[in-house]
């Protein structure tokens, strides 16, 4: 696995903080289209739907997109980064379980920004749902299956 020789720079100086908003992207795999295959989009979307994922955060809005991940979490207690590492891990397991993949899923990074207070959080979430819009998958949010948010 090749990572950059910097890529730890990125993680200089983030912080995680109990009651914050955080807007997450996580990658697949050099930008493989995994998630077109539906029952991996599916398997994925399971997990996400699940609450044992979220253990201390909450999913407030998600979606998955042919080739990465887009959320907005809200964190309850500990580390953004072991929140994101658990629902990359049990989607990586379940896949390779399910399809004896042997490269990984996801990239071992994932970007991520903190929500001010003035933030509009359901416009954010909007924003997130609204990206197979954006990529030209479907016309309409609700023609696109692998997307949720809290406020429905």
């Amino acid at each position: 696995m090749h990572t950059s020789p910097h890529s730890r720079d990125l993680r200089r100086g983030r912080v995680s903080e109990p009651g914050r908003i955080y807007l997450i992207t996580t990658v697949a795999w050099n930008r493989a289209p995994v998630f077109r295959d539906v029952a991996l989009a599916r398997r994925a979307s399971r997990i996400c739907h699940s609450p044992a994922t979220w253990k201390d955060a909450a999913c407030l809005a998600w979606v998955l997109m042919p080739d990465h991940w887009h959320g907005l979490i809200e964190l309850h207690d500990g580390d953004l980064s072991r929140v994101v590492a658990r629902y990359k891990a049990m989607v990586s397991r379940s896949i390779k379980r399910s399809t004896g993949r042997k490269s990984p899923v996801w990239q071992t990074s994932y970007q991520d920004r903190a929500l001010r207070k003035s933030d509009d959080i359901k416009a954010a979430a909007r924003y997130i749902v609204a990206n197979p819009i954006r990529a030209g998958l479907v016309t309409r949010v609700g023609d696109y299956p692998y997307w949720n948010a809290t406020w429905l």
